[in-house]
């Protein structure tokens, strides 16, 4: 008996206005304290990197990496609830460090939240190294804060 694959072709396209709507959207689904339109928008306006992987006109992922002086920084990676636990993170993650060799940039940097061990693994599974933490970094539950885990890449 043979097994039957769907291909997908996904490519990437940068984020524009225009398809905010749905970016947010799958913000709000994914992240207890997701980014907000205006976020997006001012990442838009300052000229960082901000690229969606899109198949079949269907919005997969996405990512917004900011360039410093010979670094990038990740400021935001997302996988659609519906694409997650197929590959698409590690394929916007390879987009990601591929764009940032291309930049000249020697390092990638990100935070993680401390209980999401799961990003944690898969970063490390791309060669990111914990680096450090910053206590309450993050907004979480009830008015509290919850500590980062930053992690770098050399590239």
């Amino acid at each position: 008996m043979s097994a039957v694959f769907k291909s997908v072709e996904a490519g990437f396209e940068p984020m524009t206005e225009a398809r905010l709507d749905e970016v947010v959207a799958i913000e709000r689904l994914v992240y207890r304290h997701p980014w907000t339109r205006g976020n997006f928008s001012d990442s838009l306006r300052s000229g960082y990197q901000a690229q969606m992987l899109v198949a079949d006109g269907a919005l997969l992922g996405y990512f917004v990496a900011m360039k410093g002086l010979d670094e990038v920084h990740l400021l935001n990676i997302t996988v659609a609830p519906e694409h997650q636990r197929q590959g698409w993170g590690r394929v916007i993650l390879d987009a990601l460090a591929l764009w940032s060799r291309a930049q000249q940039a020697q390092w990638l940097w990100l935070e993680v939240r401390a209980s999401n061990t799961r990003a944690q693994r898969i970063y490390q599974e791309h060669g990111y190294r914990r680096v450090g933490e910053r206590k309450s970094y993050y907004p979480a539950d009830a008015g509290r804060r919850e500590d980062a885990v930053v992690m770098s890449l050399k590239l």
